[in-house]
């Protein structure tokens, strides 16, 4: 009796360690099918040189991409968003004329300007080409003009900065010429909702030229961001930078596939990489928004 049992206790062992092998997956087989979903993945992913990047549905705040999203480094010119909101939040007359001096000329390398020392603008203007074309002496001198001068102009920056919930946001002067103007992606999400609530901003920011009047001289002025003149493009707020430190560094606020999104993308090489990444993030929303409609079908 004893020994029935054990050959009928042998047998059902042996039944059923065949049905677990017959239902497992071999190793080989399961490393083949990870390393295929990987590769999947991987095509699937646009292929980006920028170092840190996110894009948000500003509908629901939902992140679309991201990539060292919370790590904050040097900004370059998008600083001048925040100089804009608080010029903006300073309340002063637009009309008021301007005039540059030395002090707005900066010692950093590479600090481009086409305002001489003397030109005299007002403050729209000057803020309309701080925002386009990114004059940094435009920049500079609209925070020179703020009650207390610049050293209370970039305290204002901070503040508004901790206002909006940035929190590794941290700035030292108005035109970014600086690399201890800093951010993290997710910071600039948050600064360019809040300028896209801005009229004049979206509006000065997406400009494709602008004219104006220095002496008896008319000097004309382009936009940074190509891709404003590109009609494939809908485009609320845009700012574009660059420092060594920085790298080429774009921001925007834009319609794609019927979503409104804020693209973050910092520390692109080469000069034509920040707008060819974004290019490159549109292609790919707008591939998964067509698998997405056929997946519904």
């Amino acid at each position: 009796m004893r020994s029935t049992t054990w050959m009928l206790g042998l047998r059902a062992a042996a039944i059923a360690a065949f049905a677990l092998s017959s239902l497992a997956v071999p190793p080989a087989s399961l490393a083949r099918t990870r390393h295929h979903s990987a590769v999947a993945r991987a095509a699937t992913e646009p292929k980006l040189r920028s170092s840190a990047v996110l894009v948000v549905d500003k509908s629901d705040a939902s992140v679309i991409y991201s990539k060292r999203a919370s790590v904050a480094a040097p900004i370059a010119s998008i600083t001048k968003l925040m100089t804009a909101l608080v010029v903006l939040d300073g309340k002063q007359p637009m009309d008021q004329m301007l005039t540059i001096t030395g002090e707005d000329c900066s010692l950093h390398k590479g600090a481009a300007s086409r305002l001489a020392v003397g030109t005299t603008l007002s403050r729209g203007d000057l803020l309309h080409l701080a925002l386009m074309s990114s004059e940094n002496r435009a920049a500079h001198a609209l925070g020179r003009n703020y009650p207390g001068g610049t050293v209370a102009f970039v305290q204002a920056m901070n503040i508004k900065a901790r206002a909006l919930g940035m929190t590794h946001a941290r700035f030292v002067d108005p035109s970014g010429l600086s690399e201890d103007n800093v951010a993290s992606p997710e910071d600039l999400v948050k600064l360019v909702t809040a300028a896209s609530q801005r009229p004049s901003i979206r509006e000065f920011s997406t400009d494709r030229s602008y004219t104006v009047k220095v002496g008896r001289r008319m000097m004309a002025y382009r936009n940074t961001n190509s891709l404003v003149s590109n009609r494939n493009w809908t485009i609320h707020v845009q700012k574009t930078g660059f420092i060594n430190e920085a790298g080429r560094c774009l921001v925007m606020q834009a319609v794609i596939e019927g979503r409104t999104v804020v693209m973050v993308l910092l520390d692109s090489t080469g000069k034509y990489t920040r707008t060819a990444d974004a290019q490159r993030l549109r292609v790919w929303m707008e591939a998964h928004a067509r698998a997405g409609m056929r997946a519904a079908v």
